[in-house]
Formats: C-alpha cells, structure tokens, sequence
C-alpha cells in the first residue's frame, strides 16, 4: 500500500496568472495499491459523493498514464481518497488529484519517473503548472512551461504570512472560468501585470509585507472573474480594511484569498460577513503556507 500526502493550492497569485502558485497546510490523502484484477476506489471527505468511481476518476487516470509512460500497468488497483480540500473551490483540488495519483503511481513501480518528469506530466495532464508545480514541491513556485519541459523556481514562504481563504458554497469549474477571458490584453494591462509580478515576487522573496497590496493587483483575470463572485470586490475591500496585506482570486475562483501577517480571525469574520451581505454563505479556512509538497507518508 502507497499513502501520498497532498497539499491544497492557491493559484493565479496576484497577478501571476498561470505561473505562480502556492502550497498550502490543507492536505488530501491518496492511498492505492496492486489487487489482482478490475478496480475499486474509496473516497471520503469532502466532494466524496460527486467523486467518480470509475474510469473517470481523475486519480486513476493520472496514475494511469504514468503506468503506461513507464510501461508497468498493473492489472487491477485499489485507490483509497481522503479528501479535506474543497472541490472546484479554487484550492487546486484537481492538481491535488493529479499529483496523488502520480506520486502513488510512480512509487508503486519503484520510482521510474522523475520529479521533473512528473511535472511535465502533470501539467499536460491539468493544462497549465501553477497548481502542480507548488503541489508537488511544495512552497511559493513560479514555473512556465518551455518546449515540452517545465522551468521553475521555487521560494520559501516568508516567516509570520497566512494565507486566510473565504470559500464560498458554490463551485467554478476551470473551464466555464477561462472561457469568459479575452484572447488579447492590452500593453497598458500587460504591463501593469509584470510590474506588480516582478514586485511580488521580490516581496515574498524579501518577506517585505508592506508591498503586498501593491504587488497583488491584477488585470489579466480577475476584473473579468469578477462577475462570476457576488460580492467580490466587497469582499475583498473588507479584508484589507481588517488587516489584510494582500486580496485576489484563489486560482479561478469563485473563493477568496487574503495573505496576512496579523488579525487573521478579524480578516477571516470580514470575509464571511460581507459574503453574507450579498446573498452568498461562505467558510472560511485560516492555513499556514506549507513548504513541503507531495509527501509519501508510509510503504506497507
């Protein structure tokens, strides 16, 4: 029995629109092993009745395809799901998914592949790395794929930040979110983008708290999400206004994602607050940034 650990992801961060993610201390579990014939998959937790048990599931089909790029199919397999992250919530609930089924799969026929092999894979498996890549190795990532290959850099999260998530209860799939995106931006907006990219970056790399509002702003994605959120900009004017030093989308949407070094419970109250306040009920999740990424947790 392979057991993978996973952490949930906060994508598009800021304004790094499909390049820069980061791991965070929620974690889905994936246990699978060998059986001689057919397949059988367990899920709990959350989405647990939404979740496939067939062909379709998205963990078997990652650890399907890893099997067949090393050319070690098994005949049959038994995959067990925990999942404590919210799905098509925008907490990177698919790349946990995917990551775990590759982790557990890989491990299984001895570690053939390797970490960038699995990246690679992963990626082409979710369309884009900025929730793989933190999933898989864990800390802030900022990655872009080149020639088939996939270039990353990888910092730690600076001391004292959380990452305070307002999630509300209803869902955003990927697809319908990247739909409504223009296919140009202009180089006023382009612009805009690289300069509070290059500013956030520094920021965390630096642990400077006081650029974060400055350096978290985006025209790429989220005045265009934004519709999709009631609420939105209320919400995320009332996190600042408690104690937030940085506001944006948490990957697609539709939740919400404050960083913070102090008044996490004020931020988080706020948030659910003024959700509230426009007809939509939310939780919220205060999470420390986790540094480590997918983690094989026990071999029996």
């Amino acid at each position: 029995m392979i057991r993978v650990q996973v952490p949930a992801t906060t994508a598009n961060l800021g304004p790094g629109f499909d390049c820069l993610g980061m791991a965070l201390q929620l974690y889905n579990t994936v246990e699978m092993q060998r059986i001689s014939s057919g397949l059988h998959i367990e899920a709990h937790g959350e989405g647990s009745r939404d979740i496939a048990r067939n062909e379709k599931n998205i963990v078997y089909q990652a650890a399907m395809r890893l099997f067949e790029q090393a050319g070690k199919t098994p005949e049959g397999l038994k995959i067990k799901l925990t999942n404590n992250i919210p799905i098509a919530r925008g907490l990177g609930s698919s790349a946990a998914a995917i990551i775990g089924g590759l982790i557990a799969a890989n491990t299984l026929i001895g570690g053939d592949l390797s970490h960038k092999e699995i990246l690679a894979l992963a990626t082409t498996l979710e369309g884009h790395p900025d929730n793989v890549a933190p999933a898989l190795l864990g800390g802030i990532v900022v990655s872009v794929p080149v020639d088939g290959d996939i270039k990353y850099m990888k910092i730690n999260p600076p001391p004292g930040l959380k990452a305070i998530m307002a999630i509300p209860d209803f869902f955003i799939m990927t697809k319908r979110a990247r739909e409504i995106l223009p296919q140009q931006v202009s180089l006023q907006d382009t612009v805009f983008n690289l300069g509070r990219l290059a500013l956030l970056l520094t920021a965390l790399s630096q642990g400077d708290f006081n650029m974060l509002s400055t350096a978290m702003e985006d025209r790429i994605h989220q005045p265009y999400r934004s519709n999709l959120v009631p609420g939105l900009k209320k919400v995320l004017a009332a996190a600042r206004l408690a104690g937030a030093r940085g506001v944006c989308i948490s990957g697609a949407g539709p939740s919400l994602l404050a960083l913070a070094d102090n008044n996490f419970e004020s931020i988080a109250q706020a948030m659910k607050d003024t959700f509230k306040q426009n007809g939509v009920h939310a939780r919220s999740l205060i999470l420390e940034p986790g540094p480590i990424g997918a983690t094989t947790l026990e071999l029996k």
